[in-house]
């Protein structure tokens, strides 16, 4: 492998005089210079991927760049919080169980219950009307004939107690003498027609309660009655089975709630297994990410320390299995990439020991620009015994593009676009000057090469 100064591309002698340029055959070549950064071919991104714990706060943490082994603790989280979240979350789960098992049964209960319940509203609705009906027919006139009945009975039994007592009364008279028994009869006789008159005057009063109060409350009461029934009937055809209806939401809502804690549950218990992260493999530990080809760290790694707490959904470092094997990484802006090839070879210099040269092979280049507008580049490399590749160090690649052993070159600006295209303009042998038309190669910042048009030994004219 040729020295770095070696890919310094040559440079084209002025002869002559100021704005004249001798041409001579020489060798020529591009070369690139590309940042670079030294990368594993395997690492294992770590991230928190949580459903729904979001404070992980680091316990302990295995120290960047240190070399662990299978099993070790990288990093471990505090787990108090979450222990509690996870027992209040099955309690929660066993309560809602329960309600849901006790809504399941009012649930069934009411289905069967309110059909039962609406009939015995029609059924209480229909006797009303029909008790109410029978009043108004039947029931009032015969109450009515009763009182009356019951006022004549009583009139008719006192003048019978006033006529007995005439009678004896008569009777008694005709005699010289009333004897002791007569006396106690005619006594009995006299309480009799008192009774009979109290109680006719008790049943005037019961009968003009009875036609005035008793029957027109009856009638306003059974009214009362059929129309409040109607009114149950009437509100219980809409809230009964409404009550079911709402019944089913309840039984529905607690069903999708009981899921939802199920659901809870099973994210803790994932986010749970997520507290203890331990290496896969033997291999290194380091802080930061690769992404898109690039070592990432950013603030988010001031945070990872004991006390610190670790992003959710963000990779933060990166494990690197001692298997791993070195890549380089560079991204050629456009320009670059639309010369460089696979298989093309160069070599990576590390800062700090330029004299060390890296062989290094262009292994594949995206041939889609990336949103930055630059082309992602792998290199393979070969690294010497006496430096060691570690994951993120910064690199320089030099890499050539073109090369001619045996070129004419000219100063790009020499060079004018016209009508013939490409031209130039020559000196001729008697000292005149005229355009050349040219056939141009490959540039570099300064040159560019002639492949046709042009010989060795010419004279141009340079700007």
């Amino acid at each position: 492998m040729a020295r770095i100064h070696h890919l310094i591309p040559a440079l084209i002698v002025a002869t002559a005089h100021s704005g004249e340029l001798t041409l001579e055959m020489k060798p020529f070549f591009i070369a690139h210079s590309l940042d670079a950064t030294a990368l594993p071919d395997a690492a294992l991104p770590i991230r928190i991927d949580a459903e729904a714990w979001n404070t992980f706060e680091i316990v302990s943490i295995a120290a960047h760049g240190s070399a662990v082994k299978k099993g070790d603790a990288l990093i471990a989280f505090k787990t108090e919080k979450i222990d509690k979240k996870l027992a209040d979350t099955k309690q929660a789960i066993a309560t809602a169980t329960l309600t849901l098992a006790q809504a399941d049964l009012d649930l069934a209960t009411l289905e069967k219950s309110v059909p039962e319940q609406l009939a015995r509203l029609k059924r209480a609705a229909a006797e009303a009307a029909e008790e109410l009906e029978h009043f108004k027919k039947t029931a009032r006139n015969s109450a009515e004939e009763s009182a009356g009945f019951d006022l004549k009975r009583r009139e008719q039994v006192l003048a019978s107690f006033k006529e007995e007592l005439k009678q004896l009364t008569k009777m008694y008279e005709a005699d010289d003498a009333t004897e002791e028994t007569e006396e106690i009869i005619l006594q009995n006789q006299l309480d009799d027609v008192e009774a009979a008159e109290f109680a006719l005057r008790m049943e005037i009063l019961n009968h003009k309660r009875t036609i005035d109060v008793g029957l027109p409350r009856k009638l306003t009461a059974l009214t009362q009655t059929r129309d409040d029934t109607a009114l149950s009937l009437d509100k219980g055809a809409k809230d009964l089975p409404r009550s079911v209806e709402l019944k089913k939401l309840e039984v529905a809502v607690l069903k999708t709630g009981l899921e939802r804690d199920a659901k809870a549950l099973a994210d803790l218990e994932k986010d749970r297994s997520l507290f203890d992260i331990k290496a896969e493999d033997d291999g290194i530990f380091y802080y930061g990410a690769i992404e898109d080809g690039k070592w990432t760290t950013g603030d988010l790694i001031k945070t990872l320390e004991p006390g610190g707490a670790a992003p959710v959904g963000i990779t933060f470092a990166t494990f690197i299995p001692a298997t791993a094997k070195p890549l380089i990484q560079a991204f050629p802006d456009q320009a670059t990439a639309r010369v460089l090839t696979a298989g093309a070879e160069g070599i990576a210099i590390v800062p700090g020991r330029e004299d060390i040269s890296i062989p290094v092979s262009l292994k594949s280049i995206a041939a889609t620009p990336a949103p930055d507008l630059t082309h992602p580049a792998t290199f393979s490399a070969t690294w010497p015994e006496n430096l060691n590749s570690a994951p993120g160090q910064s690199l320089q690649i030099r890499i050539v593009s073109h090369n001619n052993d045996k070129a004419i070159t000219v100063p790009t600006k020499a060079l004018v676009y016209g009508p013939k295209g490409w031209t130039v303009e020559i000196k001729l042998a008697d000292g005149k000057t005229e355009m050349r038309s040219v056939t141009r190669g490959r540039s570099d910042a300064e040159k560019t090469e002639i492949t046709s048009g042009l010989e060795a030994g010419q004279v141009i004219i340079v700007p």
